[in-house]
């Protein structure tokens, strides 16, 4: 048999590989709808159990069928302001901003709070309409208070959108158990790695001289440049990532269902609502992810039953 040759791995459909601008993801695409509703929320990744369900499998008999899931901590999300755009020649700016009368002392942290708000009024002509909203890890076990600020999508009219204004938005707001969700995030640093690890590149014979763990040619004597292609090393990891279609196994509000003996390796005990997502998600645990509703329309899914939760400690 020919041996399998592989000399380089790794996508270009990231490039470049550098750090990301914050430890949350930034998201410029959303899901249009005319339902009352926000069309995304956040939590923290706590990490990963695993659960059985019961599906009728052959001769009219239930299998029980064992399914990894990540555990994503989701307090109450606290809307800041309504932001108002309008498009023009040179892209879409924010023309007037409408902030909430009740913010927490903990924003001060991230943004600087106004002494006074003013009272805006709407504007008669805008095109697009978002809500800002800020986390509170305050809440959690995982010793943070600086909260995140992001957009959210909102589905309806207006005056359903001055109505969250002075609410708090929860998860069972925005999605329940057999929605298909995208989920944004931060992948883990890596660090300053290099081509074997970074690219998966081939190591050179044990006779080479100097360095066995590079490419063995980065190029011509001309041009006098470094071709983009040439697997070197760099950064790796604390990328931005999206995976699409994920499914929501369950959405829980007692968190004594799914707290592990001793707690969760890394993280603690779980507080708070909590959202049982399929399969793994890009992050290290106590980090952000974005869940938006499936922006390629999938439909949900029939989900079922849980009979058993893994509460064995990891440790």
């Amino acid at each position: 048999m020919p041996k399998t040759r592989k000399p380089r791995s790794g996508s270009l459909q990231f490039w470049p590989r550098v750090k990301a601008k914050k430890n949350y993801a930034v998201i410029g695409n959303w899901l249009t709808s005319s339902n009352p509703k926000p069309l995304a929320f956040a939590g923290y990744k706590v990490g990963m159990t695993h659960v059985q369900e019961a599906k009728p499998g052959k001769r009219s008999t239930e299998a029980m069928i064992t399914t990894p899931v990540t555990v994503i901590e989701c307090p109450p999300l606290k809307p800041l302001s309504l932001r108002f755009y309008k498009k023009t020649p040179y892209g879409t700016k924010v023309i007037t901003e409408i902030f909430s009368n009740k913010l927490d002392k903990e924003l001060g942290k991230k943004i600087v709070l106004p002494k006074k708000l003013e009272e805006k009024q709407v504007p008669e002509h805008y095109d697009v309409l978002k809500l800002v909203v800020y986390t509170q890890p305050k809440l959690t076990g995982i010793g943070k208070k600086k909260p995140e600020i992001f957009e959210i999508p909102l589905g309806g009219d207006l005056e359903y959108a001055k109505s969250l204004l002075n609410k708090e938005i929860r998860a069972e707001d925005v999605f329940k158990a057999g929605q298909m969700v995208d989920s944004h995030g931060i992948t883990k640093g890596k660090g300053f790695q290099g081509p074997v690890k970074r690219f998966g590149v081939s190591l050179k014979q044990h006779k080479s001289e100097k360095k066995k763990r590079s490419a063995g040619n980065l190029g011509s004597f001309t041009p006098r440049k470094s071709n983009w292609r040439v697997a070197q090393h760099g950064q790796m990891g604390y990328h931005q990532r999206s995976e699409y279609n994920k499914l929501i196994m369950s959405i829980g509000s007692d968190p004594s269902l799914i707290n592990q003996v001793g707690g969760f390796k890394h993280y603690g005990i779980v507080k708070n609502d909590y959202i049982l997502v399929k399969g793994s998600l890009p992050g290290s645990s106590k980090r952000l992810v974005i869940l938006l509703e499936s922006i390629r329309g999938t439909k949900p899914k029939t989900i079922s039953e849980i009979k058993y939760i893994s509460r064995e400690s990891k440790q």
